[in-house]
């Protein structure tokens, strides 16, 4: 309890006593205990709040959201030749080329 030993406890009761006077003195005990529990409460929340956003960084990707993430990005593109789907290139990314099939002889 802060380092505060039973003979400084009753000297800060006692100076509170002869300061605040005994008609207020139990006022003042409400308020701060009152106090305490709103601080608790309010502390308690936040823990439950830092634990619950550390769980849901700690799930996979796929398993934070069912529906893939909504994209500007235009539809494939089928390449009904080669019968290979390539993406079409986001504006400024290098367009992405599949892999030629070669013989090299042998």
């Amino acid at each position: 309890m802060f380092g505060i030993g039973m003979p400084e406890l009753l000297l800060i009761l006692a100076l509170a006593l002869i300061v605040i006077g005994p008609k207020k003195l139990p006022d003042l005990a409400r308020a701060l205990g009152r106090g305490l529990a709103e601080f608790r409460k309010a502390t308690d929340e936040l823990k439950s709040t830092l634990n619950e956003e550390s769980r849901t960084e700690d799930k996979p990707e796929s398993l934070r959201s069912a529906a893939p993430p909504v994209t500007a990005a235009t539809p494939p593109v089928i390449d009904t030749r080669a019968g290979i789907e390539e993406q079409t290139p986001a504006p400024g990314e290098a367009p992405r080329q599949a892999p030629k099939d070669t013989f090299h002889g042998g």
